[in-house]
């Protein structure tokens, strides 16, 4: 067994998805922060479980569920854009291993082009991660989204193959 994977979701985590996602330290970094009942979950997970432009999947570190990660090509079949969330509980160093699974997996298995991501402007460690990463921040929307109280902007961020390819290379010839 691998150390770290990243594999496909499917209805056997359905519960623990929805328990991280509906975590308090999860939840509030999203654009929509309700607290997601089980029938919306599967309602979701219905609708894009059979998508071809769209990939849900699991990050295992050691066998265990540590995280999720979506991958979705909506503008262009080069390009997709992608979310993700770790367990609650996951041990420090997680969310990297996640980030280069996911990276791996979005540039050598779905040979894509580009990767972007978004991240709300108080949500310092998504930013933060996204820069460790290689990603560029190609823009910023100011005020862009109102959780029910307070408007906030909304960092975007771009990793073309090439990037990642050249930024994977160098790491390996340290």
């Amino acid at each position: 067994m691998k150390a770290h994977n990243l594999r496909p979701m499917t209805e056997t985590d359905l519960e623990q998805v929805l328990s991280w996602r509906n975590h308090p330290d999860v939840r509030r970094y999203m654009y929509t922060t309700h607290e997601i009942g089980i029938e919306e979950h599967r309602k979701w997970f219905s609708g894009v479980k059979h998508d071809p432009a769209v990939d849900p999947m699991i990050y295992e570190n050691h066998g265990l569920a540590r995280g999720f990660v979506n991958i979705t090509r909506t503008r262009c079949p080069e390009v997709a854009d992608w979310g993700f969330y770790l367990a609650p509980d996951a041990p420090k160093g997680t969310g990297r291993s996640l980030g280069n699974q996911a990276l791996t997996y979005v540039f050598l298995e779905l040979g894509l082009h580009k990767l972007c991501g978004q991240a709300l402007g108080f949500n310092e460690r998504s930013i933060s991660f996204h820069r460790a990463l290689g990603f560029s921040e190609e823009g910023r929307l100011r005020d862009q989204h109102f959780d029910g109280h307070e408007f906030h902007d909304v960092f975007c961020f771009g990793l073309l193959k090439q990037e990642w390819k050249t930024k994977d290379q160098e790491s390996n010839n340290d």
